[in-house]
Formats: C-alpha cells, sequence, structure tokens
C-alpha cells in the first residue's frame, strides 16, 4: 500500500460538505437542491442571508428542516422530506415550477451524482448494472434549465472507486454541465483545465487525493 493510501487525514461529514457549500452561495440566488446530500445546505444558509430555494414539486422559499415537534405533514420536498417556508414563501402548480427549471430562472442547481468527468459531464441517475434503474426525475431538467450546477457528494464509491472520472461510464444525466464539485476530501472546480482543487479535507495532499481520483487534479494557476 503506497503512502499515497495510508496518510492521516480527516474527510469532511457530510454536515461540513453542506456548510461549505451554502458559504459560496450569494445572496439572492434562486436555488434548487437535488435529494440526498445536497437537500442539507438549506439548513446552514443564516436567516439573515436571503437565498430562496426551489423544490420542483412546486415550493419556492424553502426554510431548514423542521423541528421533530414542528412537522407540517403536508410540507415536503421532492425528496419526501419535511420541510419549512420561509416568510415569503409560496406554492405552485408542478408545471408551473418545472417552467421555472426550464426557463431558465434558477442561478444555481446542486445534484448528487454517480460520477463527474473533467469535462462537466454528470451521471446522477441510473448505473444500468439492471434492468430496474430508477426514473431519471427532474435532474435532466435542473441540468440542463439551471444557469449553473454544483455537485455535492462522497469522492468514492461504497467500493472505493473514484466518482470523479475521465469519462463517465453511466448513463449522462447531462454533458458538460457541472461547474463544481464539493466532496468529502475536497472542493474542486471544473475547468477547461480539467478539475481544480480549491481546498481540501486536514491532513490530505494532493498525492493522496489523486489516488482516490481517476482524472488528473490540478491546483490553481
Amino acid at each position: 500500500m503506497s503512502a499515497a493510501e495510508t496518510v492521516a487525514f480527516k474527510p469532511f461529514s457530510r454536515t461540513e460538505m453542506a456548510q461549505r457549500a451554502a458559504a459560496d452561495i450569494p445572496e439572492g440566488w434562486y436555488v434548487n437542491l437535488g435529494i440526498g446530500i445536497p437537500t442539507l445546505i438549506a439548513d446552514y444558509v443564516p436567516t439573515e442571508r436571503e437565498v430562496i430555494f426551489h423544490s420542483e414539486n412546486g415550493v419556492l422559499g424553502m426554510g431548514p428542516a423542521p423541528a421533530k415537534d414542528k412537522i407540517e405533514p403536508w410540507l415536503i420536498n421532492a425528496g419526501k422530506q419535511y420541510v419549512t417556508l420561509r416568510a415569503g414563501g409560496s406554492f405552485c402548480h408542478h408545471a408551473d415550477s418545472f417552467a421555472m427549471i426550464r426557463g431558465g430562472h434558477l442561478d444555481l442547481c446542486v445534484l448528487g451524482a454517480f460520477q463527474v468527468a473533467d469535462n462537466g459531464d454528470i451521471a446522477n441517475w441510473a448505473t444500468s448494472e439492471n434492468d430496474t434503474a430508477p426514473a431519471v426525475g427532474g435532474a435532466m431538467d435542473l441540468a440542463a434549465g439551471a444557469k449553473r450546477l454544483w455537485v455535492l457528494m462522497e469522492h468514492t464509491a461504497k467500493d472505493g472507486s473514484p466518482k470523479l472520472v475521465k469519462q463517465c461510464s453511466y448513463p449522462l444525466t447531462a454533458p458538460g454541465a457541472v461547474k463544481r464539485v464539493y466532496t468529502n476530501l475536497a472542493t474542486i472546480d471544473v475547468t477547461e483545465r480539467g478539475f481544480v482543487v480549491l481546498d481540501m479535507a486536514p491532513g490530505l495532499t494532493l498525492e493522496n487525493l489523486q489516488a482516490r481520483t481517476d482524472a488528473k487534479l490540478h491546483l490553481p494557476a
């Protein structure tokens, strides 16, 4: 086993990943949060900062997850999780919600992924390892319709295989759409040079991160 594989480091927790992404969202942006880890982001945007969270089932202006004794059973996001509504929030028809997406009205979408390629391709809806692949849902609409796409995911799969790759081997959700990736090991921009590492988990070196990444990594110029 190489030194790159045995070096001690502390991966970011899912909470820390969400906090890191939340800190980067500018004031006033309209943002869709995909099912899974991305939904945690709504819990970590300060209440004094106006970020308008959208859910494709027809919610605009979501707040953080409710306390267990404050759950409104009729208020859920697209992932069927209970949510809250911030002051000024609203509901709309499913078709109107998708008109916001397809009309280019969202500043940002944050999705999970199975793979992201260094040219920005994203595969997040199926692995094709069996004949019961789930439906793509709204992911293709969001990847194509939002002004920018970020990904929040674990750096490697459960079997240790890299999720940041030279070329996606799973069915694509969208080509060339991803602009930034937040993982439990690093924050990485997708640029014309490929993957550019902005920061890494404590104790991690570029060599160690590269050992867990299929595509070539670069440092900022």
